[in-house]
């Protein structure tokens, strides 16, 4: 394993940081289903054998922090890692919050202190000045002077402006930020990464394979560029060096779910360095960037921040098959859509939608969801799908 040094305060961070939020689980794979904890520390435990050292959770993460806190009080480990989570600004109604909050998340992870603390989702300054008016910068000094707070930062899903200024309004330990080679511009940025690093602060990234589209959404012709260039990298090993490569970037957290892609991570990692790609290499990004942003129609990580959808519209599972129906086959993406939206438990296709708007607030992409349903529902909702549907509502009246 590769490690990079925080300069705030001379941690050895790993350059590979395990996402919790997509443990394994028995239901789904995000932070709205319960994770399996048995898988989740084989592949804690695991990880940590191997090198990894640096964990990121949150208060949303459904059964994530009880998990990581169990297993890592269970093996005696905690003091070898660093652990990373996120007090949830969208649930904080007044500032007796913040404590409660914290406490709780104490209590999960099994540990009387937090090496990295992150306000989730703090987007723009008006937020930050709600804070200053529950007088957040003594909490933060309190709770950093009793050590129950090592570092403190924010993670971030706005645009770049806002974030620029965010930087300035506090001496930050560390940020998180949503970085991939589809979107140099998108979000902070590499204007926002590069002012970050120039002030000091710690730069992790997150979604760096946007959610795994940039291995499963991949078109064919993408795919085919990159085996070109290297047959033995995978498109995910592609998409991890390049965040690697920049110095700026001090680690990647990675969503890994099966044993599969930590194997795979920590073999990339283990020979990642800062300014390891070669003009060739770049160039074959440039190609791969081109294909992919032209087939990709709609940018949904799969967070699955909008949900639930009052309406039972399954958001997220609507936005992945329809890339899949325009960036890899139409058969296979009008399949994925029957199956998940239609011949499911519960239905969840993009007709449902009332256009309420409750969803678009909460979207980290800043996607217009009810537009882009719409968008869905032409598309993959023809007179074969209504066909169906209407049976489907025969059946279930006659069950």
């Amino acid at each position: 394993m590769n490690y990079r040094t925080n300069p705030k305060n001379g941690d050895k961070l790993s350059i590979l940081g395990f996402g919790c939020m997509r443990f394994t689980g028995n239901e789904m794979k995000s932070f709205i289903g319960k994770p399996n904890p048995q898988k989740a520390e084989k592949m804690i435990m695991s990880a940590i054998d191997r090198g990894v050292n640096f964990f990121d959770t949150a208060y949303i993460y459904s059964g994530s922090e009880d998990v990581l806190g169990t297993t890592l009080k269970k093996h005696g480990v905690r003091e070898k890692v660093y652990i990373s989570t996120k007090l949830p600004l969208i649930m904080c109604k007044s500032k007796s919050d913040l404590d409660k909050f914290f406490s709780r998340q104490l209590e999960r992870l099994q540990t009387d202190y937090i090496d990295y603390y992150l306000f989730h989702m703090l987007s723009d300054t008006e937020t930050w000045e709600k804070l200053c008016g529950w007088d957040i910068e003594s909490w933060i000094q309190e709770k950093k002077a009793s050590g129950k707070i090592r570092q403190i930062g924010f993670s971030f899903h706005g645009f770049r402006d806002e974030f620029l200024a965010l930087l300035d309004v506090y001496d930050w330990d560390i940020v998180l930020v949503q970085y991939n080679y589809s979107d140099e511009n998108y979000q902070a940025g590499i204007t926002g990464i590069n002012k970050a690093a120039s002030k000091g602060i710690p730069v992790m990234i997150m979604e760096p394979l946007l959610g795994g589209q940039l291995v499963r959404g991949l078109p064919q012709a993408a795919v085919s560029r990159f085996k070109k260039a290297n047959p033995d990298l995978s498109p995910a090993a592609w998409a991890l060096r390049w965040v690697w490569n920049k110095p700026e970037v001090t680690l990647l957290l990675s969503g890994m779910n099966d044993v599969a892609q930590l194997d795979e991570n920590i073999r990339i990692a283990k020979t990642a360095t800062p300014n390891m790609l070669s003009q060739e290499e770049i160039e074959t990004f440039r190609d791969v960037k081109k294909i992919f942003n032209d087939s990709f129609k709609i940018h949904c990580t799969g967070c699955h921040y909008c949900m639930p959808c009052p309406f039972g519209v399954n958001i997220p599972v609507c936005f992945t098959a329809y890339n899949t129906y325009h960036s890899i086959s139409k058969v296979t993406g009008t399949l994925q859509y029957t199956m998940s939206t239609l011949l499911s438990e519960k239905a969840g296709y993009a007709s449902l939608c009332k256009k309420c708007g409750k969803c678009e607030p909460s979207c980290p992409q800043h996607i217009q969801i009810a537009k882009s349903l719409g968008e869905v529902e032409k598309d993959m909702e023809k007179t074969r799908f209504k066909v169906m549907r209407f049976g489907m509502k025969i059946f279930t009246r006659k069950k």
